[in-house]
Formats: C-alpha cells, sequence, structure tokens
C-alpha cells in the first residue's frame, strides 16, 4: 500500500523498536487539536472514540469471511478490563507483544481486533469521562492500538491489487485519523491500490487529483461543524478530477446519522461500516464505468 501518511520522528517510550519507524506523534499538532483542558472538548473526544473509531476498528477485517467462535478462544471481560489500562501505560512494542501473547494461545485476529482492540478504545473513552485519564493518554493510547492494528492485520496475507484505485483523506479539523487508517486497510484488503492523506487542506486535496488517476475518493468527517465547506470541496474535486468519472464517498458520525446528508453534500454515496462502504465503491465504479462505456 502506497500510504501518503506522514508521521513526526520521534515519540513516546519506543525504544528503537520495530513500530518506532511507524509511530510517532508530533507535539506541536497536539495543540492544534483543541484545548486538553476544555470538557466540552473532552467530551467531543469521547464521542469521537465511540461513534466513529469504535466501529471503524470492528470493521477492519469486516471484507473476511467470519469463522465461528467455537473454533478459537474467546476474550472474556475481565481480560478486557486488564488490557485497556496497558493501552495508556506501556509502550506500542510491549503492547504488539501482549497481543502477540494472546494469538500465540490460539485467539483469532478478527477476535483480537473485534472482541479487545474495540472495546479497549471504548473504556479510553469511559476513562477520559471518569476523569481517570488526561487527553494525552487518550491520544497516545490510540496511536498505540492504531499500530497493532496495522502489525496484526499485516500477518494475514492479502491478494495482487486489482486494477481499482482510492485515494482517502481525512479532512482538516478531525482530531485523529483513524476512520481513514481503517477503512484504508479494508479497501486494501479488499483488493484495491489505496492511498491515504491526513488533515488534508483543500489545495493538496485538489493536487493529488489533478495529479493521479482515482477510481475513488473517500472523505471522512467526523464532525459536522466541519461539514459546511464540503460541498465546493467535492464539486473542486469533479471539476479537476483527471478521471471525470472519479466516485466520491463520504464517511463519519455525521453521515451514520443521516445518510442522505451525503448527496446533499454532492457525494455519490456513503456507508455505515467499513464492509459496506467496500461493497458501494465497487458498485459504484462499475456502474460508472458500464455508463461511460454506454454513452
Amino acid at each position: 500500500m502506497a500510504a501518503m501518511t506522514h508521521y513526526a520522528h520521534g515519540g513516546l517510550g519506543l525504544g528503537g523498536g520495530r513500530l518506532a519507524r511507524n509511530f510517532a506523534i508530533d507535539a506541536h499538532r497536539l495543540g492544534d487539536i483543541g484545548d486538553p483542558g476544555d470538557r466540552d472538548y473532552g467530551l467531543s473526544l469521547s464521542r469521537l472514540i465511540e461513534r466513529e473509531i469504535i466501529p471503524r476498528l470492528m470493521a477492519v477485517h469486516a471484507a473476511e469471511p467470519r469463522q465461528p467462535l467455537t473454533e478459537a478462544p474467546a476474550i472474556d471481560a475481565d481480560e478486557i478490563a486488564a488490557f485497556a489500562p496497558l493501552v495508556m501505560q506501556i509502550d506500542a512494542d510491549a503492547l504488539l507483544a501482549h497481543v502477540e501473547a494472546i494469538l500465540d494461545r490460539g485467539v483469532a485476529v478478527e477476535t483480537v481486533m473485534v472482541d479487545l482492540l474495540a472495546p479497549a478504545a471504548r473504556l479510553l473513552g469511559e476513562y477520559w469521562e471518569d476523569d481517570r485519564c488526561d487527553f494525552v493518554d487518550v491520544t497516545m493510547g490510540l496511536w498505540r492500538l492504531q499500530e497493532v492494528v496495522h502489525e496484526i492485520a499485516a500477518r494475514t496475507p492479502t491478494g495482487s491489487a486489482g486494477p481499482y484505485r482510492a485515494l482517502f483523506v481525512s479532512m482538516p479539523g478531525d482530531q485523529h485519523s483513524f476512520g481513514a487508517v481503517v477503512i484504508d486497510e479494508v479497501f486494501r484488503r479488499g483488493g484495491w491500490q489505496t492511498e491515504r492523506i491526513s488533515d488534508a487542506h483543500t489545495a493538496a486535496l485538489l493536487k493529488c487529483a489533478v495529479d493521479h488517476h482515482y477510481d475513488l475518493i473517500g472523505l471522512t468527517i467526523s464532525c459536522d461543524c466541519h461539514i459546511a465547506p464540503l460541498p465546493s470541496i467535492i464539486a473542486a474535486l469533479r471539476n479537476v478530477s483527471c478521471n471525470p468519472q472519479v466516485c466520491i464517498m463520504v464517511g463519519g458520525r455525521v453521515f451514520s446519522a443521516n445518510p442522505r446528508l451525503a448527496r446533499e453534500v454532492g457525494a455519490d454515496g456513503t456507508a455505515r461500516d467499513a464492509k459496506l462502504a467496500l461493497t458501494l465503491a465497487e458498485d459504484l465504479v462499475r456502474k460508472r464505468a458500464w455508463e461511460t462505456v454506454s454513452v
């Protein structure tokens, strides 16, 4: 996958381990995200974890056939309760080692994704609401979970990339790019060639559309306060795209709550989870290609 994600060099507690090359946080950007001491901001972050990050995390392996739960050991509530604090307390390599130990005892990758990592992310939000952790704890925890997602997802081989190419973008103002990370992974595993931009400003996004041929551009918005410029951005993308038949999809909490809003902002569609997004995208691209041939 040709990921266009940009991470600052550095980070906390990686000790030069194998994840250090991927895991880092630009401390200067923490201040740009919002005021950690603002209680309204805390509630917004908690809602993002609950409504945006968790559903997409649970969809990482949605494109793969589910195995009966009886085929592998399960993860119980006590193990989740013990794991969640570790997300904020140990570095990414140590967290991955903990997950590897769970996988080694026969727990399926999908079970770890759905029954351990997603509930852990949910608990981070609950800890915030209960004043048991601060902004930095939550941010670091989410980045560590993201790194674990990348590592364990990479363990399941994927087939060769197909003809479709997609660009996934988390729009400016989104507090975290985790949603775009996961949707990118799901499409890649579904056979798409994918690229991703985090915190994409309009000029950079339009340049990508001019310079590269994409069958699909997916935009994620987690907060309705950032939706106002979206219609003009989508119109501009259609005008400048080197693929005049490009399909544009939108995703995020606001569209899950009101799917009709996707059409109102000028997008071709939206889906409530990554599996449905993959199916819809393929349908849209095939339909657009058929319409082009038929003209």
